[in-house]
């Protein structure tokens, strides 16, 4: 689609592209576009009062103890202090809102520290320092090396040659490895002279601002020219510029309308399933209470006409009193006043103090630092800690969250030798571990200190000049894209465009064949020592239908030689026929390697001779200039070069897991949390991770891919998936389908619904955007919540929140969200809970999340052990709560029928209005706070004493200062019962009734725990007993055996691999030297 065709449709829209200026802010405001600052502040000084109390009485509870506020007022049915409503009141008020004050100022703060980083801008032909939150629409900004990108720039130019900037992204997409941006050469051509960028003024008309992170389009008008813009020459928030110098941009969208931002999607405030048990418990309550005061209403009325009317000379009725009914009316409202401590006022405040509490255990939780990197976990929100204990689903991303972005050289076969494992004198195989002895590298001055190797028995071959071993690193070392670097001598640095490429490269250096330097034509290469130029030839680079690349070079003995690595499946096609035997032996340790969860790919050459070389170079050429079919040209000419290979060996590279996944994973499934991986990359790499994580086994019953590119393809796929889990789930008798049938358009929640076996489902984002229209979206979902696991491929953000939010939608259960990059943010805010990983791979994620870790094995502990402790604490809590309040309530309703009705109350006033606040809320508190789940309690903690017997001191000490003599006389009119304290606890009769009371509550609760095990053993007593059992008679370890099998997955690697830097490589825009722009290599795009 031409930019102006989308620019008609997006009009038909109702869209608005945009249109900007460059160095132009006066024509640029014309369009009010934001500037660079970012919000996420809630309140501000003059709005924090009134905002706060209309969100705080928008909770019932708060609502109704204003409604009763007014009522006291009323003197005809007020029966009980104003104080008495208002002080608790007051207090739940205050500290709801001290809290929320507190919250948004760390917002503020945050805020005022990212709008106020310094950035370099253009101004008047002088660079300046400004801050970000000033920088407009239209501005040239300055950024240097390792400076994060403060706006979504255009790039002008850049200190590189051809204007190549190279950038990382993880702040966006989890991703460490380097991209190469580039500058159009109209541009380009400014480099930093300032009075050429002052000067321009091309104008852009691009795209309006949206969450796409790889999409781009617009046109640059300058000179009265036209030039495309794409994706390539756009720099976005939140990336980091890397071995560039300097470059310049042109600031294209600003603040909340970056990408960055876009993806950050709108902040929603998250309700657990207790929120709304609360509320659901306090309508309810309101209905209870309705119901006492009418059943009161109704005796007073019926007490006033057989009783009331005859004692009038004793009980003279008010004169606004008419009648018995208009006295009962009356009394109605009196009563709603003295019977309102069953509606808990405190209860609010006290969820909020326990979960404050639970917070602060995450916060302080050891178990959960990461002493690597010196980060703690944290919560960052304060409402959600008991939901952490109901979640049944996590979506997880893959890159960053479930590994470490980190490519390790493992292990590899070279002419049919297994290289790798390491051996204990005895030739016992061994695990390699933090102790086992590493291979000595000494010997190689340019090795890199980082890489680590175990098997000695590799570098013994490469010192003895095995032919074969420095054939096969020769050609690591050769066949690849990554550009070097070597700022100080000996430290060599690659920048590769995956993290592979790099591993491989690494692993040839340290054994000898260190890629020092290469230019457009030559690679230099030190070989044990030697220094060694190879001319290149050619570079036959990656794509996704060849999977494989090629590099032609000629050696210093003027050989012309072939080196190729690539997929096994592809590669074993194109061997000789002599390689048959060596190829067999090379499959079964591809799957070995396979089985390990280790990406692999095949190495092979091929010596050309050199007139068949310059006959295939002259079609090659033919091809890359043709118009017409070029991509099928090309890849037919690479054909008739790639073949009679032969076979060197295989490759296995460790996609580096964090620490403890797979038994994190394990330990959440046998907890019955499915766990599914949405992420951006390609499938084999996903379904490899998801194998070694132990999301999917190799002993699973069946395995579905749903590829399909149309509705009609992915709902048979889909039925067919879930015909082989549960054929009846097709059937119209089915409970699903019939309430389909009857009620189409009608919300609802799908049962569980149980498979007959263990599966795993596999399903990219092309067929997925057909999965998530209509009526296949219950189709995805009823297929995949029957598998074990679930991987979701090559996803955009928006997807990954449509998914979960599918979930939420027609499954009841609680999901949660973990993710590492901006790619991962909608999805983690569509959860009920969102958690970020807080490593090198950015902030993003963390920022926007409910809960932040640096590994994902704590999701375990946060799950399993917190979220059950706050779950059941705060289960406890409701319980103590309403019953302590029923039993304190019911009192009055029981005393109004001794006293005919009339409202009066059992207890003092400032009883009434220190039970809830003071007197009760110490034990419940204790209780909520310092409960763990243990297996078996057998004694009082210092806690649980302090709590128990301060509470009961702290009773006595505020009611003998109550009725203190002192007060008393100081306020009459209030503090009326002078002594009432000291005479009524002399009375043994006092005592004796406290005693009984204590021992007749306690004793249904001591016999039903003491029955409970032996009656109705829950699955916590018989884990007891099991306990027992195994400690008295413990099992012998089990020995473990590895079962080998051949394996379908494998080449990983190069299955992949992106498309790498070989175009640039070979037309010289990545070489440090500057070349003449307008002779020398004529560029255009």
């Amino acid at each position: 689609m031409s930019v102006f065709e989308k620019e008609s449709e997006d009009k038909q829209n109702g869209e608005q592209e945009r249109y900007l200026q460059a160095n132009n802010r006066e024509f640029n405001s014309l369009f009010g576009y934001p500037n660079n600052s970012i919000k996420t502040s809630k309140y501000n000084a003059f709005n924090f009062l009134p905002m706060n109390l209309f969100e705080q009485f928008q909770r019932l509870a708060n609502a109704y103890f204003l409604f009763l506020l007014f009522l006291q007022l009323i003197p005809q049915i007020s029966s009980l202090a104003w104080y008495t409503t208002v002080v608790p009141l007051m207090v739940v008020l205050s500290i709801t809102a001290v809290k929320d004050a507190i919250d948004d100022v760390k917002r503020h703060q945050n805020d005022n520290q990212v709008n106020s980083r310094s950035v370099l801008v253009l101004m008047d032909g002088r660079i300046v320092t400004d801050k970000w939150m000033n920088v407009q629409v239209g501005d040239i900004i300055k950024l240097e090396n390792n400076q994060v990108v403060t706006a979504d720039v255009l790039l002008l130019s850049s200190s590189e040659p051809y204007s190549l900037t190279y950038i990382e992204t993880a702040e966006l997409d989890g991703e460490t490895n380097l991209k190469v941006k580039q500058a159009i050469s109209v541009t380009s051509e400014m480099e930093d002279n300032l009075k050429l960028l002052s000067a321009f003024d091309g104008e852009v008309r691009c795209e309006s601002p949206n969450n796409r992170l790889d999409r781009f389009t617009g046109i640059l008008i300058y000179k009265g020219q036209n030039y495309i813009l794409d994706h390539d020459r756009l720099i976005l928030r939140g990336c980091i510029i890397r071995n560039t110098d300097w470059c310049y941009g042109l600031v294209i969208f600003t603040g909340p309308d970056t990408k960055l931002m876009q993806n950050s999607g709108k902040s929603t405030f998250k309700r657990t399933h207790i929120d709304h048990l609360m509320n659901v418990l306090v309508l309810w309550i309101f209905l209870f209470l309705g119901s006492m005061c009418f059943v009161l209403a109704v005796g007073h009325c019926i007490w006033e006409n057989k009783k009331g009317y005859y004692f009038q000379d004793f009980l003279p009725w008010k004169e606004y009193v008419s009648s018995s009914a208009v006295s009962a009316v009356l009394i109605f409202w009196s009563y709603l006043i003295i019977l309102n401590t069953v509606v808990p006022i405190s209860l609010y405040v006290s969820v909020e103090i326990i979960r404050l509490g639970n917070s602060f255990y995450i916060n302080w939780d050891r178990r959960m630092f990461y002493e690597l990197k010196n980060t703690p976990a944290r919560a960052c929100t304060t409402t959600l800690n008991e939901e952490l204990g109901q979640v049944k689903y996590v979506f997880s991303d893959k890159t960053g969250t479930l590994t470490q972005n980190i490519m390790i050289f493992n292990k590899c076969s070279i002419n049919g030798k297994f290289y790798g494992v390491v051996y204990d004198k005895n030739g016992q195989r061994v695990e390699v571990s933090e102790k086992t002895e590493k291979v000595d590298f000494s010997y190689n001055r340019l090795a890199d200190p980082k890489f680590s190797f175990y098997d000695k028995t590799l570098v013994e071959a490469v010192k003895r000049g095995d032919r074969w071993v420095h054939l096969f690193f020769l050609s690591l070392s050769l066949c690849h894209t990554v550009i070097p670097e070597e700022k100080v001598e000996g430290e060599l640095t690659y920048q590769a465009q995956s993290p592979d490429e790099s591993a491989l490269v690494t692993a040839a250096r340290n054994f000898g064949f260190v890629f020092r330097s290469r230019t457009s034509e030559t690679i230099m290469v030190v070989e044990m020592g030697e220094t060694r130029i190879y001319q290149l030839l050619a570079i036959l680079d990656f794509n996704n239908v060849r999977k494989r690349m090629s590099v032609i070079v000629r050696t210093p003995e003027d050989r012309v030689m072939l080196f190729c690595k690539g997929a096994d499946t592809i590669l074993s096609q194109l061997l000789h026929p002599s390689c048959r035997s060596l190829r067999d032996v090379t499959m079964e340790h591809l799957d070995d390697f396979a089985s390990d969860g280790l990406r692999t790919l095949m190495v092979a050459y091929r010596e050309l001779d050199n007139a068949f070389f310059q006959d295939w170079s002259r079609k090659h050429s033919e091809a890359y200039l043709s118009l017409e079919d070029r991509e099928d040209k090309i890849s037919m000419v690479c054909e008739e070069i790639e073949k009679d290979l032969m076979l060197l060996g295989a490759t296995a590279i460790d996609d580096k897991l964090q620490d403890g996944v797979p038994e994190t994973i394990i330990t959440l499934n046998k907890a019955k949390i499915k766990i599914w991986v949405l992420t951006g990359d390609k499938q084999e790499t996903a379904v490899n991770i998801a194998y070694a994580c132990n999301i999917f086994e190799d002993e699973m019953d069946g395995m579905f891919i749903v590829e399909g590119k149309d509705d009609e393809t992915v709902r048979q796929e889909l039925r067919s998936a879930r015909e082989k889990m549960k054929p009846e789930s097709l059937l119209e008798s089915d409970p699903v389908n019939s309430y389909l049938t009857t009620n189409p358009r009608m919300p609802f929640k799908i049962p569980e619904e149980m498979p007959n076996g263990n599966y795993g489902l596999i399903i990219n984002g092309y067929s997925l955007a057909h999965a998530l229209e209509g009526n296949l979206e219950l189709e995805l979902l009823r297929t995949a919540c029957m598998c074990k696991g679930v991987i979701c491929c090559r996803m955009t953000p928006l997807q990954k929140a449509q998914v979960v939010e599918l979930v939420k939608r027609y499954k009841k259960a609680v999901t949660l969200a973990i993710g590492d990059g901006a790619n991962d943010v909608s999805m983690i805010k569509a959860a009920h809970i969102g958690v970020g990983i807080s490593g090198q791979e950015g902030m993003q994620a963390m920022l926007n999340s409910d809960y932040a870790f640096s590994q994902f094995r704590y999701l375990q502990r946060l799950l399993l052990v917190h979220g059950r402790w706050s779950y059941n604490r705060m289960c406890k809590f409701l319980s103590y709560f309403f019953y302590k309040n029923f039993a304190f309530t019911l009192v009055h309703f029981w005393y109004a029928f001794y006293s005919g009705f009339s409202a009066q109350t059992v207890y003092d006033t400032w009883f009434i209005t220190f039970y809830n606040l003071v007197y009760t809320s110490l034990p419940v508190l204790g209780l909520s706070l310092f409960d763990q789940i243990a297996l078996e309690t057998t004694y009082w903690t210092m806690i649980s004493h302090i709590f128990t017997w301060g509470s009961l001191g702290f009773y006595f000490c505020i009611l003998f200062f109550l009725y203190s003599d002192g007060l008393c006389l100081m306020f009459p009119n209030i503090f009326q019962f002078l002594g009432v304290a000291r005479n009524t606890l002399n009375l043994p009769q006092m005592w004796l009734s406290i005693v009984l009371s204590v021992v007749l509550c306690m004793l249904p609760v001591i016999g039903y725990q003491f029955l409970k095990p032996l009656f109705w053993p829950a699955s916590v007593d018989e884990i007891i007993d099991r306990i027992h059992h195994c400690m008295r008679h413990p099992l012998p370890h089990p020995i473990r055996t590895k079962l080998k099998h051949a394996s379908s997955r494998r080449s990983a690697y190069a299955f992949s691999h992106k498309q790498g830097f070989g175009a640039l490589i070979t037309s010289s825009k990545t070489m440090r030297a500057k070349m003449p722009k307008k002779n020398s290599f004529p560029f255009k795009k």
